[in-house]
Protein backbone atom coordinates (compact mmCIF):
# COMPACT_ATOMS: atom_id res chain seq x y z
CA UNK A 1 0.00 0.00 0.00
CA UNK A 2 1.44 3.59 -0.56
CA UNK A 3 -0.11 6.75 -0.01
CA UNK A 4 -1.54 9.05 -2.34
CA UNK A 5 0.55 12.35 -2.96
CA UNK A 6 -0.39 15.36 -4.75
CA UNK A 7 2.22 18.06 -6.75
CA UNK A 8 1.73 21.68 -6.35
CA UNK A 9 2.50 23.55 -10.10
CA UNK A 10 6.29 24.36 -8.54
CA UNK A 11 6.82 20.50 -8.07
CA UNK A 12 6.51 20.53 -4.65
CA UNK A 13 5.18 17.43 -3.28
CA UNK A 14 1.99 17.36 -0.77
CA UNK A 15 -0.16 14.59 1.46
CA UNK A 16 -3.46 15.09 0.93
CA UNK A 17 -5.39 14.45 3.63
CA UNK A 18 -9.59 13.89 3.41
CA UNK A 19 -12.05 14.83 5.71
CA UNK A 20 -12.82 11.96 8.19
CA UNK A 21 -15.03 12.85 10.81
CA UNK A 22 -16.30 15.79 12.24
CA UNK A 23 -17.35 15.95 16.00
CA UNK A 24 -20.84 17.38 16.28
CA UNK A 25 -20.85 17.68 19.81
CA UNK A 26 -18.07 20.56 19.48
CA UNK A 27 -19.48 21.89 16.11
CA UNK A 28 -21.06 25.05 16.38
CA UNK A 29 -22.88 25.02 13.00
CA UNK A 30 -21.19 28.63 12.47
CA UNK A 31 -21.37 27.82 8.62
CA UNK A 32 -17.26 28.95 8.17
CA UNK A 33 -15.76 25.43 6.92
CA UNK A 34 -19.09 25.26 4.37
CA UNK A 35 -17.89 28.50 2.89
CA UNK A 36 -14.57 27.40 2.77
CA UNK A 37 -15.31 23.86 1.13
CA UNK A 38 -15.63 24.71 -2.68
CA UNK A 39 -16.66 21.25 -3.44
CA UNK A 40 -20.10 20.42 -1.91
CA UNK A 41 -18.67 18.08 0.71
CA UNK A 42 -19.80 19.71 3.47
CA UNK A 43 -24.13 20.36 4.61
CA UNK A 44 -25.69 22.11 7.76
CA UNK A 45 -28.72 19.89 9.80
CA UNK A 46 -30.42 20.71 12.48
CA UNK A 47 -31.49 18.60 15.60
CA UNK A 48 -34.51 18.87 17.83
CA UNK A 49 -35.13 18.78 21.11
CA UNK A 50 -35.73 15.22 21.24
CA UNK A 51 -32.43 14.52 19.03
CA UNK A 52 -34.05 14.13 15.47
CA UNK A 53 -31.97 15.31 12.54
CA UNK A 54 -34.03 17.80 10.51
CA UNK A 55 -33.26 20.40 7.99
CA UNK A 56 -31.03 23.96 9.46
CA UNK A 57 -33.74 25.95 8.50
CA UNK A 58 -36.67 24.01 10.30
CA UNK A 59 -37.75 25.98 13.21
CA UNK A 60 -38.01 23.14 15.34
CA UNK A 61 -34.00 22.96 15.31
CA UNK A 62 -32.65 23.77 18.42
CA UNK A 63 -28.83 23.23 17.28
CA UNK A 64 -27.02 23.25 14.08
CA UNK A 65 -23.85 21.28 13.74
CA UNK A 66 -22.68 20.41 10.49
CA UNK A 67 -22.27 16.95 8.74
CA UNK A 68 -20.18 15.27 5.54
CA UNK A 69 -23.00 14.99 3.07
CA UNK A 70 -20.42 13.72 -0.15
CA UNK A 71 -17.37 12.47 1.42
CA UNK A 72 -16.66 11.33 -2.68
CA UNK A 73 -15.95 15.14 -3.20
CA UNK A 74 -13.10 16.15 -0.56
CA UNK A 75 -9.96 16.64 -2.44
CA UNK A 76 -7.96 16.63 0.44
CA UNK A 77 -7.38 20.92 0.97
CA UNK A 78 -7.99 20.23 5.03
CA UNK A 79 -9.43 24.47 4.16
CA UNK A 80 -11.99 23.33 6.17
CA UNK A 81 -10.35 22.52 9.27
CA UNK A 82 -7.90 25.72 8.84
CA UNK A 83 -11.15 27.72 9.03
CA UNK A 84 -12.56 26.00 12.07
CA UNK A 85 -12.64 27.85 15.63
CA UNK A 86 -13.72 24.31 17.23
CA UNK A 87 -11.18 22.06 16.00
CA UNK A 88 -13.73 19.98 14.88
CA UNK A 89 -12.64 17.85 11.76
CA UNK A 90 -10.15 14.86 11.75
CA UNK A 91 -8.66 14.00 8.27
CA UNK A 92 -6.76 11.10 7.18
CA UNK A 93 -4.10 10.30 4.23
CA UNK A 94 -6.01 7.50 1.07
CA UNK A 95 -3.96 4.49 0.76
CA UNK A 96 -3.73 3.03 -2.56
CA UNK A 97 -3.00 -0.41 -3.29
CA UNK A 98 -0.24 -1.20 -6.07
CA UNK A 99 -0.26 -3.91 -7.49
CA UNK A 100 2.78 -5.33 -9.19
CA UNK A 101 3.16 -7.68 -11.48
CA UNK A 102 6.43 -10.18 -11.90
Amino acid sequence: MSEINGITKDGLAWLPRFVDAINTEKCIGCGRCFRACGRDVLNLVGMTEEGEIVAATDDEAERKFMTIAHPEKCIGCEACSRVCPKDCYTHASMSLAVSVSA
